[in-house]
C-alpha cells in the first residue's frame, strides 16, 4: 500500500464496528482507545502516518464528520500537534474500512485500511488485510510512542519549521527545513492536499489532507 511503514507486527487485532462506535460516541482519541482496551501500551504521544508523511503529536482524535459537510459520509482524524502546526485528514466513510491495533515488542499503532485499498494494492501478494498489516503494509495510521522513543519524535519536529517529516521506503527519515521545502519534496501544494489529499487515488478514500505550519 502507498507509503507503507514496513515494520513487521507480531500482534494484529481488529476493532469490531469501529465507525459505528465512533458515530455513537461522537469521537474518540487514541489515548482514550488505549485506556479503554486496557492494553499494556506506554503512550506519551503519537505520530500520524499518511503514506510516508509523519506528523508527531500529543494525541489524535477520530471524529465523525457532520452530515452534509462532505459530498459523502466522512470521518476525520485530527492531530494534537506540537507547536503551531495543523494536521488533519478527512476520509470517505462509505468505503469498507477496518481498524486495527498493531503491536510488536516495543511499539504499537492504530491503522485503518479499506477493502478498496487492499484489493487495488495488496490482494495480489497477501491473502487478507490481516496478513498485509502484519507485514507492515498500510497507508494510514497513528504510531504510539512512550518514553525515550516519544522524546525523539518530539525533539525531531520541535527543532524544525517543517509541518511534518517523511519516512523513506528504506526506513530513513527526511526532515524538510520548512513548509516550502516539505511541499517541494512531496511535489504538491497545501491547496492540493486540502482539495484531494495531494492527488490520492480514489481507492484510498482520502478526501482532504491538511499539513501546515503557521
Amino acid at each position: 500500500m502507498s507509503g507503507e511503514d514496513g515494520q513487521p507486527w507480531t500482534d494484529v487485532s481488529r476493532f469490531p464496528n469501529f465507525l459505528d462506535h465512533l458515530e455513537a460516541q461522537g469521537g474518540a482519541t487514541v489515548h482514550g482507545i488505549v485506556d479503554r482496551i486496557e492494553a499494556d501500551i506506554d503512550m506519551d504521544g503519537i505520530a500520524y502516518h499518511d503514506r510516508g508523511i509523519r506528523a508527531p503529536g500529543y494525541d489524535a482524535t477520530f471524529i465523525p464528520e457532520p452530515e452534509g459537510s462532505q459530498v459523502v459520509p466522512a470521518f476525520s482524524v485530527e492531530v494534537q500537534t506540537i507547536g503551531p502546526r495543523s494536521v488533519w485528514a478527512v476520509f470517505d466513510a462509505t468505503l469498507s474500512w477496518d481498524f486495527y491495533l498493531l503491536q510488536a515488542d516495543d511499539i504499537a499503532a492504530i491503522a485503518w485500511v479499506s477493502d478498496e485499498e487492499f484489493n487495488a494494492e495488496e490482494a495480489g501478494m497477501f491473502m487478507s488485510k490481516h496478513d498485509a498489516l502484519a507485514a507492515g503494509r498500510f497507508s494510514f495510521g497513528t504510531f504510539i510512542y512512550g518514553g525515550e522513543e516519544w522524546d525523539e519524535q518530539r525533539e525531531l519536529i520541535e527543532d524544525t519549521d517543517t509541518p511534518a517529516f517523511l519516512q523513506r521506503d528504506d526506513g530513513s527519515v527526511l526532515v524538510p527545513t520548512d513548509q516550502a521545502d516539505f511541499y517541494n519534496v512531496v511535489n504538491s501544494t497545501p491547496q492540493e492536499f486540502r482539495q484531494n489529499g495531494g492527488g490520492a487515488p480514489s481507492h484510498l478514500g482520502l478526501l482532504e489532507l491538511e499539513v501546515t505550519i503557521d
